[in-house]
């Protein structure tokens, strides 16, 4: 399975924001936690991270074709990027929405999830692990 990893704005500052909230590793150990995971699974994963909206809907568009499912953290795009929302609307891949924090136990501006009724599911507050979560999913075709 090819799974296309797309991780929005502030997510490179990991290490170094909100610690209490997103803990000390960094984008980089997240990064490696990924591919060693996939790799052990026999999963190819592409990840990418951007600070810019445009920049994440491009880079849909342009590889989405290459890959069964998209593993998408949105950031702070999560709670009103309709651009993104509707890019991901257009494409019939398998879609899951991972937040290392559980949105829903935040402030009320992040409990709005622009996302979630365009993807198929939506793994929460499980730091990293989220997106092994997601992975195994997909593995297990828990999503149709």
């Amino acid at each position: 399975m090819n799974i296309l990893i797309i991780n929005g704005p502030n997510l490179n500052l990991l290490g170094t924001r909100e610690t209490e909230i997103y803990g000390n590793s960094t984008y980089k150990v997240l990064v490696q936690y990924i591919k060693k995971y996939a790799k052990v699974h026999k999963v190819s994963v592409k990840i990418y991270q951007s600070n810019h909206e445009g920049k994440i809907i491009d880079y849909i568009q342009k590889h989405q074709k290459k890959y069964q499912a998209i593993i998408i953290n949105p950031g702070a795009f999560t709670h009103y990027s309709y651009a993104i929302r509707d890019c991901l609307s257009a494409y019939s891949l398998k879609k899951i929405e991972v937040h290392l924090s559980n949105i829903y136990e935040r402030e009320d501006f992040r409990k709005v999830s622009v996302i979630k009724d365009v993807v198929d599911m939506s793994v929460l507050g499980k730091g990293f692990d989220s997106y092994i979560e997601a992975i195994d999913l997909l593995l297990k075709g828990e999503i149709k």
